[in-house]
């Protein structure tokens, strides 16, 4: 029997795709073997939202050529999509594609086995204006499910290679989600992350169909679905409907990653964004009027070409004012392509770490903030795995509703399953607790009303 091997690098769009590819292996009777072991068949799924995303692809796509020369070299994703000349140039690559056509990977494998010539299989991303369907039932992880809804991004912000590698926006048939939903919801996942390059723009090129409208749809059709999270969503997309859509929902979580950026308006002019911190902070109150105590994440670029002391503390005070519960801060890097490279007043390394810093400290300071509103409070958290620290300690981790990562004792067979924790003591990155109960099989063996 032939074997498999995945290696994944970048977002979780790219862990559900290998997902997806993985299922197109196993119906063709591959077993799926470790990375680190030899394997017929290596597959990986690339990034390149940075330049150094593309060159850790480099460097893993080297490690299985040498691990069996004789393997079939198979290299996807978003480092493939925009660059498939300087793949093949890599000696011993026999497979290119992009980030559309994956379900021709397996025909492909068999034409290079007759043929032994490199096959190059990336199209013309933009040309494209379907989504392009491939399921996963189920997930290698117990615990989360993502379900892809959409593809692409119609934005082109300076700073970002995303549109070339993934095309423009396509959402997935409504109809499609929801049956797939309901699949991972029956194989045991209770919690459905909603994913996509650019999650809350689903619907955009939808007629008479919109985010709020699955959202509905989900809540309305899926039998046994306990929760619902949106991995990010635009400040712009946060519109009224959305919003009402949120506040009615029993299973949306209280937890909205929104992606910020910059907290200054000028600088999100230079970075083509579309809106301006009034408009942004007009919507997350509204948010925070429908959803109270909701947790909101954001991701924020220090150091973009020409940002001022000024322009920074802008964004400083703006993260301050809001509350966010946890920023993803990152550094500004160049990324060859993108107008933002080619700026002048690039910022000096020193300065950019500097920054960083600065707002790495007031992440944690405003993430213990957000989490000490809930000691002593019972909390719904999934227990995902052993805790991290100690696993021997008999205490496991998971994350609740408004994503606070908690360590409680709990037992294996917990994991996965919904279960009620009181929080003793708050804190960043953990939060303790005691145990309280299961939900789920209180409330399947006693009904609701037990609740």
């Amino acid at each position: 029997m032939s074997t498999v091997a995945f290696y994944t690098l970048g977002c979780k769009v790219n862990h559900y795709e290998t997902e997806a590819i993985w299922q197109l292996f196993k119906e063709n009777g591959y077993n799926r073997v470790d990375f680190e072991k030899l394997a017929d068949v290596y597959v990986i799924n690339t990034c390149t939202v940075t330049n150094t995303g593309d060159k850790k692809s480099r460097q893993v796509i080297r490690r299985a050529i040498r691990r069996n020369p004789d393997a079939v070299i198979c290299v996807t994703g978003c480092y493939a999509q925009t660059s498939p000349a300087e793949i093949l140039a890599i000696p011993g690559v026999d497979i290119v594609i992009g980030t559309q056509d994956r379900p021709k990977m397996l025909t492909y494998i068999e034409q290079f086995k007759q043929e032994r010539t490199p096959i190059n299989g990336v199209k013309n991303i933009m040309k494209n204006r379907v989504y392009e369907e491939m399921d996963v039932p189920s997930f290698t992880d117990r615990t989360r499910a993502s379900l892809k809804i959409q593809e692409g991004c119609n934005n082109f912000c300076t700073f970002c290679i995303i549109p070339w590698a993934r095309g423009l926006m396509r959402s997935r048939n409504p109809q499609d989600v929801i049956t797939q939903a309901q699949q991972l919801v029956d194989a045991g996942y209770r919690e459905i992350v909603l994913t996509g390059i650019h999650t809350g723009g689903y619907g955009q090129d939808l007629k008479d169909y919109t985010l709020a409208m699955l959202l509905q749809d989900l809540e309305a059709q899926v039998k046994g679905l306990k929760r619902i999270r949106i991995s990010s969503i635009e400040a712009s997309q946060l519109t009224d409907e959305v919003i009402e859509t949120i506040e009615k929902s029993n299973i949306v979580v209280r937890h909205m990653h929104v992606p910020l950026q910059s907290g200054s308006d000028t600088v999100l002019k230079r970075m083509r964004r579309k809106y301006t911190m009034a408009e942004f902070a007009e919507r997350i109150n509204k948010l925070k009027q429908a959803m109270p105590q909701v947790a909101i994440t954001s991701d924020v670029i220090v150091g973009f070409p020409g940002e001022t002391e000024e322009e920074f503390m802008e964004t400083y005070r703006f993260i301050e004012e809001h509350k966010f519960a946890e920023l993803h801060v990152f550094p500004y890097s160049k990324r060859t392509g993108t107008p933002a490279a080619r700026m002048e007043d690039q910022i000096d390394e020193d300065v950019k770490n500097d920054r960083v810093q600065r707002l790495i400290v007031l992440s944690d300071q405003l993430a213990k903030e957000y989490a000490s509103q809930f000691e002593n409070e019972v909390l719904e958290v999934i227990p995902e795995e052993k805790y991290k620290e100690d696993p021997n300690s008999g205490l496991y981790e998971g994350y609740s509703d408004n994503y606070l990562k908690v360590v409680f004792p709990a037992t294996e067979d917990m994991i996965g399953k919904i279960v009620r924790v009181k929080i003793t003591k708050s804190g960043y990155p953990y939060n303790e607790a005691t145990f309280v109960r299961v939900m789920d099989e209180i409330t399947s063996e006693v009904g609701a009303t037990a609740l």
